[in-house]
Parts: C-alpha cells; structure tokens; sequence
C-alpha cells in the first residue's frame, strides 16, 4: 500500500508529466516541423494534419464504385450521428471524358443525367466538366502555386463563414432551392473544341500514350476548377488494387522517380493544391462489398480500355497482370501497395516553390533527365540518337523515292516540306521540358501542334527564357 512518508526511490507521487512542445520533427515524414499533437505524445506537421477547420475539400468522382464509395463516406462523416464529425467544405467534380473515348452524345447526356442525380442527393456543390474544356484553358495551369495563404485576403474564409451559417438555418422545405444556388458547371463543349479533342487522340499512334495522355488533362482540369473556386485539397478515389496496378505500370513507363508522388497519400507537387488518396486503404474488393451492404449507388462509364483485350496497352496488361495473380495469391496487392510506401527517390523532394523550368511540362513532376553520363537515360540517348543517323541513312539510300512522293502536294522535301527540320525540332524543343516518360508519350504523336493551346504556349515561354539565359551566360 502507498504510504504517505514513504520512499518510492526518488520518485514523487505530484510529480507532472511534461507537456510536449512543437519544436520537433513530424512522426510520419520525419522532416516537417511539427504542427499539432494528437493523442499523448504524437506529432505531426502541417501536410499529415490534412483536414483543418473549414478547409475546403474537391471530390473527384468518377462515377465507379471506388469514388461513389469515397463520397458515401463523406457524407456519412459529416452528418450530426457521426461520432467523430469531419471539419471541411466538400464539393464534387466530374470530368466527362466522352469526346476522347468515343461515347456519342446521347450516352454522356444520359451519364451525366445519372451522376447529377447522385450528385443532387449530397447537397453538396458539384461540377459537370467535359474534356473539350482543356482547350480554354490559361497557362497558369501549368505554374506550380505557393501553399502558403495570404493572411490580407479574407475573402475566401468570409466565404466559408457565410456558408456555414446558411447551413445551419436551412430547412427541409428550402433544401432543393438552396442546392440550385450553389456553383453548379455543366458540361457544355463547342464543336471546335470537339474537333480539336478528336485530331488529338487521334494524333496519338498508341492506346499506351493516350490513356497516359487523357490523365494529364484530366489532372489539369481538376487543379483548374479547384483553384478557380477555393479548393485547397483535392480527394481521389484511387483504391490499393488501382494504386497497386499504377505502381507497376509507371515503373514500365519510365516514371520511377515520380512514384511517392503517383501512389502516395499526398500529392504536393502542385503547390497550392494537395491532392489525397483517402481509399488507398481499401481493395477494390472491399470496396465492392461495401457498396453492396449500403446500397451506394454508382454508374458504369466505357473508358479508353474498355472491351479491349489484355495486351492492348502498358496499363491494360499489367492490371490483367495482377488481377490474374491476385485471384491466385491474395496477398499480391497488399504486397505490391506495401512495398509502395517504402519506395524512396534520389531526386529532389516535389517543392512548390520550385522554378517551373525545374518541372516537367506535363505532369510538373521534378524532371528527371538532368542526369550525368554514367546513367541508364544517358545510355538510352545514346541509343536512340544511334538508331536515328541509321534510319536516316536508310532514307537517302532508298531509290525511287521523288519529293512528290514524300511530301504533300505544292510542298518539297526542302524548307517548310514534311521531310524538313521544323517538324523534328517541334518534337526536340519539347522533349527539353518534358520528363522521361512524358517525353515517350510525345514521341508517340504524329504532330505536336494538336496540343491544347496553353501547353504550347507555355512551352515557348520556357524555351524563350532557356535562350535568353543562355544568351545571357554567353556575354
């Protein structure tokens, strides 16, 4: 028993615990400086302490079970029985993709008519935005933002206030009327944008390059609606089985040094807006189970790689790769998705206050060409530029080959003609910008020009300022 003029070794019984301070490092990155504790003693910096006070949170659905299953949650975690509430705005975002799959008008117009159902149900704001809308948009798409907010501009947490309080005094009778009023974006394209949609997929020779080619856009058109209308996180419905898959496939791709930021939980690379992964937990399989018992309702839309056989493209047969070994040994997939979170890269870390130049013009990724002559990218130039004065050869060589015959109509092999330098060093300026797998994806083109106007644009940007450096350095 404790006695009261007892001698417990030194110990007192009024003795404090310490209270933990924040000068100390975050426990999961083991690098940031530490912005909250939670629990007793548990420290974590400002990028795993996602979810904030009225932070504002884009769902990206994309109308399969995985997203639809991520958007139940949700609201299941921000209703009033939830036992432990979530603290964010939610509002939701769909791409319709229909004009690079090849649906016909009537299936999107009947998809999208299912999603904004759905979508109506939530009460959360929701935007419909097609594909075509890429065409449109600025070159500040391109320009990693700074994740730091402006103290001085309290325009967007006036915002926040007012809609929480216009929450709180709503009733049933004025729910349909209040959802009307929210920011609503349907998707409406012009038939120009259509035609230019087309002449690009079409432009890419392989289903590998589009399907890379259709994420990338789709990517720019998420972070541009979430930066137009406040959005500081961006939720993906990527599940363990589809990460799993991406993982394999990237590494097939070339894109090794960009997998932390592909597969992880959270994706900094644009700065300003962080996307998530919320359901990397869950397999596709749990998923399904879980959409069932609840009754969660999903639509099923064609993709790029619908109806098409296993070795259709990269994507295809390393999902057919892993299904076909799941089905087998069960623990395929989490091993896959364990050995993910393991996965280191020498490179850089994905700094947003980084140069543009320093990132990859379309997935503004940290590039990863600058590399040194005892290296596999140095050996695969090498390679190619080798293969390229062999054909090149082979051309001069063959007999009986006229200008006419090469070249289109009114036009000569000489200046401005097909067979002239301006259609390789389109490709070769490019490729500059463009990190290893990107530039795969663009060697796949027939014509680099059926690229969406700010790509262009912003690539002759950097080439400008490239030159201009220099011309400088070489005064």
């Amino acid at each position: 028993m404790c006695e009261v003029e007892g001698d417990y070794n030194g110990l007192e019984c009024n003795q404090k615990i310490p209270v933990p301070t924040l000068n100390r490092k975050c426990m999961k990155c083991k690098e940031g400086a530490a912005v909250l504790i939670i629990r007793v003693n548990d420290a974590f910096c400002r990028s795993f302490s996602i979810y904030t006070d009225c932070s504002s949170v884009l769902l990206a659905v994309s109308g399969g079970a995985a997203s639809c299953s991520m958007l139940s949650q949700v609201q299941e975690g921000l209703s009033r029985e939830a036992p432990k509430k979530l603290r964010f705005m939610p509002g939701i975002i769909y791409i319709d993709d229909g004009g690079a799959c090849g649906r016909s008008a009537e299936e999107r117009q009947r998809s999208n008519a299912l999603l904004k159902s759905i979508f109506t149900e939530t009460g959360f704001p929701y935007f419909i935005v097609s594909l075509e809308q890429v065409f449109s948009l600025p070159t500040s798409v391109l320009v990693p933002g700074t994740s730091d907010p402006d103290p001085s501009n309290l325009s967007y947490k006036q915002a926040v206030d007012q809609y929480v309080k216009e929450k709180q005094t709503l009733t049933e009778e004025n729910v349909a009327s209040a959802v009307a009023q929210l920011s609503i974006g349907d998707s409406v394209y012009s038939h120009k944008h259509k035609l230019a949609l087309e002449r690009l997929f079409s432009s890419l020779k392989t289903l590998t390059a589009k399907e890379d080619m259709l994420q990338t856009l789709r990517q720019h058109l998420i972070l541009h609606i979430a930066r137009e209308n406040g959005y500081s996180k961006v939720m993906m419905g990527d599940s363990c089985s589809r990460l799993a898959v991406r993982l394999l496939s990237n590494i097939a791709l070339g894109r090794g040094a960009a997998l932390a930021s592909d597969t992880g939980f959270s994706d900094p690379r644009y700065g300003d807006v962080v996307i998530v992964r919320p359901m990397r937990d869950y397999s596709s399989k749990e998923i399904a189970f879980y959409s069932r018992m609840f009754n969660v309702p999903s639509v099923f839309i064609s993709g790029l790689d619908t109806k098409t056989h296993d070795k259709a493209s990269i994507q295809r047969l390393t999902e057919s790769f892993v299904t076909n070994l799941q089905s087998d040994f069960p623990s395929t997939v989490s091993t896959i998705y364990r050995t993910s979170e393991k996965l280191h890269t020498v490179m850089p870390p994905q700094s947003q206050s980084a140069e543009p130049a320093s990132k990859c013009l379309l997935c503004l990724c940290t590039l990863d060409t600058k590399e040194d002559k005892a290296s596999a990218f140095h050996a695969t130039l090498v390679s190619e530029q080798l293969s390229q004065i062999k054909l090149q050869d082979l051309s001069l060589d063959a007999p009986g080959q006229s200008a006419e015959q090469c070249c289109t109509e009114g036009q000569g092999c000489g200046p401005g003609g097909c067979c002239s330098s301006n259609k390789l060093s389109s490709h070769q300026d490019l490729k500059t910008l463009l990190c290893y797998s990107c530039r795969l994806t663009i060697k796949d083109m027939v014509a680099t020009n059926s690229l969406p106007p700010y790509i262009i644009t912003e690539a002759e940007k950097r080439q400008k300022r490239w030159e201009m450096l220099l011309h400088n350095l070489n005064k």
